[in-house]
Formats: structure tokens, C-alpha cells, sequence
């Protein structure tokens, strides 16, 4: 069974080997988390999450609020929206259905807030593979922007859509 709990400093080390892994890499190539200041932070408008199979770490989430996020890095959005990154560290661990209930968990943690209307993900263009998983979730492509040096597509999943998927 996997469960999440929050990211912390004792997660470093695994967090840095995954983010050497070609697969992650390949996902996120101009990214630097920054963890060792991350993990020490917590601000109100984000959560950092490790998903855990049975006890053993598998995979990182990240959720945060874009309106309120520092960077901007979503620009001028409206409040109630939530954005998620999610990976699986060990490649060994992709195509075994974890990143499913991962993300089926963290859309659950994002909407139990009944002020949240609305989930984003951005994945790169070129990640296919990723288009076809957020797809299969209910994402819908909304539009194709570039985040500093990445060509990515925005998807959105709005809470109807969510609910929708959990009545099936």
C-alpha cells in the first residue's frame, strides 16, 4: 500500500540520487529543488510529500497553491488552484501502477479543500508517456507554454472532472 508523509531533511540523501536518475532527468532537466533549503522550509502554500510503498520510499510529490507560490513560476493565476509534481525516483519502480495511486492521493489531498476547483500539472512536451498517464486521470491539455527553458503543456483536471472519475 502506498502512503504519503511529509519530506524531510532525513530524505535528502534519496531525494539527491533520484534527481541524478536519467529517467527523472529526462522529466525535469532544468530543475535544481534545492533541497537542502527546501526540505528545512515549510510555507503555508506548499506541501512536499514522499509516497511510501509498505515503508520504503518510492517517489516524491509536490503540491503547492500557484497563486501563492514565491517564484511565480505559474504567473497571474486565480486563487483556489493547486499544481502537482510528482516522479517515481527509482526506474525500477515506473510502470507498476505507483504513479496512479500516487497522484489519485494527492488529487484526494488537493480537493478534500472544498475551495480548490482546480489541479495543474505541466509536463514537458516531449514526455509522451506523461501526457498519456495525466490523460487516463481526467487532465485535459489546456495549453502549451514555456517555463524558463522548457516547452511544456498545461493540463488542468477541475474538481467536476475529479468527481466524475470517483463516481465510476
Amino acid at each position: 500500500m502506498i502512503t504519503l508523509r511529509p519530506a524531510t531533511s532525513d530524505d535528502l540523501a534519496v531525494l539527491r540520487h533520484w534527481d541524478e536518475q536519467p529517467h527523472v532527468i529526462a522529466s525535469d532537466p532544468d530543475d535544481d529543488w534545492q533541497w537542502e533549503i527546501e526540505l528545512s522550509r515549510s510555507p503555508t502554500w506548499r506541501e512536499q510529500l514522499i509516497a511510501e510503498l509498505d515503508g520504503r520510499p518510492i517517489g516524491c510529490i509536490q503540491i503547492i497553491d500557484p497563486a501563492l507560490e514565491e517564484s511565480h513560476y505559474w504567473g497571474d493565476v486565480p486563487a483556489n488552484l493547486r499544481a502537482i509534481d510528482l516522479w517515481i525516483g527509482a526506474a525500477s519502480d515506473l510502470g507498476k501502477g505507483y504513479g496512479t495511486q500516487m497522484m489519485r492521493l494527492a488529487l484526494t489531498r488537493c480537493f478534500t479543500d472544498s475551495a480548490v476547483v482546480a489541479v495543474l500539472i505541466d509536463p514537458l512536451v516531449s514526455n509522451t508517456r506523461a501526457h498519456r498517464f495525466y490523460e487516463r486521470l481526467g487532465f485535459q491539455q489546456i495549453e502549451r507554454r514555456q517555463f524558463g527553458g522548457s516547452d511544456c503543456f498545461v493540463y488542468r483536471l477541475n474538481r467536476e472532472g475529479w468527481d466524475s472519475l470517483n463516481r465510476e
